[in-house]
């Protein structure tokens, strides 16, 4: 076998097992989603939220602050059920690697270049309460960008472990126009860092 197609099987394989490796993550963080509306709830709010800063009449802005007041509790309750749900998963099948791009088991083969989605849920678990519960006593605008960064870097952590750090920053730039930077720069400051310690880079 010369070196060229010796080159394309390695390739073709690493390929497989990454496509295998991406299956079983999506699989397991679907099958605890599925239990859950908080994609719909997060889109919600991040409508609603547009539409009351969009309001003129100042009536009208407070109608749909007081509206997505209630969403945000649920959003609330169901996320921290399914951070619960995540932190009774089995540690090894559920840890991220930080590898930017993925590598097939990279989390198995390099465990110390990886970290918990368990431990992850539950700082953003946290960081979605204080958000929404509004310990810092923000006006409705800044609440809910704080709350639209705590939603945004958690939906981030969601896309890398089912597929890598590189993907999910670039889904999120296109769906939410913003980068993973300015996002961690406005999670609250406990978010940041936990998160930052959590992932290596405190």
């Amino acid at each position: 076998m010369d070196t060229y197609l010796l080159l394309i099987v390695i390739a073709l394989g690493a390929f497989a097992l990454k496509t295998q490796d991406q299956r079983r993550r999506i699989a397991l963080l679907g099958s605890h989603l599925q239990n859950y509306q908080i994609e719909h709830l997060m889109e919600s709010l991040s409508d609603g939220y547009l539409r009351a800063l969009d309001a003129d009449d100042p009536v009208r802005r407070e109608q749909v602050w007081g509206l997505m007041a209630a969403k945000e509790v649920d959003l609330n309750a169901q996320f921290q059920r399914l951070a619960a749900d995540i932190g009774r998963v089995e540690p090894a099948a559920a840890r991220v690697s930080t590898f930017p791009l993925a590598i097939p088991f990279a989390d198995r083969l390099f465990p110390a270049a990886s970290f918990p989605l368990r431990e992850a849920f539950a700082i953003h678990a946290r960081g979605i309460d204080r958000a929404i519960q509004n310990a810092d006593g923000l006006d409705p605008k800044a609440k809910a960008f704080r709350l639209s960064a705590e939603m945004f870097l958690m939906q981030h952590t969601c896309h890398w472990f089912c597929r890598s750090k590189a993907v999910a920053s670039a889904r999120l730039l296109a769906r939410h126009k913003t980068t993973y930077e300015q996002v961690l720069a406005a999670v609250s400051p406990d978010t940041r860092r936990a998160y930052l310690a959590l992932i290596g880079k405190a």
